[in-house]
């Protein structure tokens, strides 16, 4: 499929996407403020929340109103993943900030946007009523700052793992051993390994996503940042580097050559990749830790749930392991009246207090390191202390305001690479002349 083609295939959804964005536009900037259901009286100020609002959010979100009854009211406006991709989403908010409307206070980002979403963002050293820095994970608040200026706060974090069924692992040859070889991160040589000696089994050996998408970009860099290598190094963009070759390589090379993942990896995203996994009783799987939240929900019957495992990612033989950071950070708009109150919210969905619950009932990683510095928080939840150690061997995607641009392109060629449909040679020689050159990959 070349660029041409995949414009055609594609032009009709964009040109719709438009319209519905538009219609969305119109809804926040016109019938939510005077709808009769959001009416709480002149002496209360409203805050508009966007972002995707999941039922623990709105528990929570429900509680600083009861707290702050009489003076302060945060009225969600629901994205819903379910509905928007991400780039999606980013589209929207995009449109309706040029609109410098200030209808919306606060708003969620992706930590990658937060470049580009600056110029629309009120820096928090403006705003009197701060929160504790220091209280907040330093790898968190890394995504927050650009220019030198705090212009972001961390909601909570991601960070990549492998998630393995324990019940599944203890069928092979020497499970105890294994687990605890899993626990320090296997190679990936020895993960190959593994699977060689154990190809009997018509389970899927490792699912992972390898759509046209963000995700697979995500794992890319993961895989790139295994070798100790970046995306771009002295501001020169290193797809044509022997550890990006590498690393595509490997991908490829674990559906074509090694057959430890199936070929429609290269249809799944997050969603449709656990759907698969835990439908087909998949051996390991290359995952978020939103994935024990949504297992939860789309699986809740199932006894292979209290089989779960989590690991580290297989690392590069010499090299220590890497996992890639994600997650979402909360803006004040630099066109709201009412940036104290929303300061006040953000403040509140930073304390202990919240984001223990949005943990405890979400699984979102904390971004209050007073969470994991409990000890009887971490009794309570072997996990923790787990995510805490990848979190600290994170690394982040890079602070560029065209990022998403860039990531467009190399998703593309990376998908037709696993795909077979390109050489992993051509596909990163033609990601790399398109970035350069400048242009734009439309979908």
């Amino acid at each position: 499929m070349n660029v041409i083609t995949y414009f055609r295939n594609n032009n009709l959804k964009r040109f719709l996407l438009y319209i519905f964005i538009a219609v969305i536009v119109a809804l926040i900037g016109f019938v939510l403020p005077y709808s009769s259901s959001f009416y709480v009286g002149d002496k209360v100020t409203k805050i508009y929340f966007a972002d995707h609002i999941s039922d623990v959010y709105q528990k929570v979100i429900d509680e600083f109103n009861e707290k702050y009854k009489g003076k302060i009211q945060v009225i969600p406006v629901h994205l819903p993943f379910e509905k928007f991709t991400t780039n999606e989403r980013k589209e929207l908010l995009t449109r309706y900030l040029r609109s410098k409307s200030d209808r919306i206070d606060v708003f969620a980002v992706d930590q990658i946007w937060v470049p580009r979403f600056a110029k629309w963002g009120t820096p928090f050293e403006s705003i009197p009523n701060k929160f504790a820095v220091d209280s907040l994970l330093s790898a968190a608040l890394k995504s927050c700052v650009y220019n030198g200026q705090l212009v972001a706060a961390p909601l909570y974090i991601d960070v990549g793992l492998m998630y393995y069924r324990k019940d599944l692992i203890r069928q092979l040859k020497n499970p105890d051993k294994l687990e605890q070889d899993l626990m320090r991160s296997l190679t990936w040589d020895e993960f190959i390994q593994l699977h060689t000696r154990n190809q009997n089994s018509n389970k899927p050996f490792y699912v992972f996503q390898a759509d046209d998408y963000e995700g697979l970009v995500c794992i890319f860099l993961e895989m790139l940042a295994g070798q100790n290598k970046q995306l771009y190094e002295n501001g020169k963009l290193q797809l044509n580097s022997p550890q990006a070759k590498h690393a595509l390589k490997l991908l490829v090379d674990l559906v074509h050559t090694y057959h430890m993942s199936p070929s429609v990896v290269s249809s799944f995203r997050d969603r449709t990749s656990d759907l698969f996994y835990m439908e087909n009783n998949g051996l390991f799987l290359r995952g978020w830790p939103s994935f024990l939240r949504d297992v939860k929900i789309d699986f809740r019957n199932s006894e292979n749930i209290s089989n779960l495992g989590i690991a580290p990612l297989p690392h590069f033989k010499g090299n220590k392991p890497v996992a890639l950071l994600g997650g979402w950070n909360l803006m004040i708009s630099k066109y709201s009246s009412k940036k104290e109150e929303s300061m006040e919210f953000i403040k509140f969905l930073l304390s202990k207090t919240t984001q223990q619950r949005l943990y405890r009932e979400g699984h979102y990683l904390p971004v209050n390191q007073n969470v994991y510095a409990d000890s009887l928080i971490q009794k309570k939840d072997n996990n923790l202390k787990f995510f805490f150690g990848l979190i600290n061997s994170g690394v982040c995607r890079p602070a560029l305001e065209n990022y998403t641009k860039i990531s467009d392109v190399i998703s593309y060629y990376l998908y037709l690479a696993i795909k077979k449909e390109l050489s992993v040679e051509t596909a990163l020689d033609k990601a790399t002349e398109m970035i350069n050159s400048g242009k734009v990959l439309i979908r």
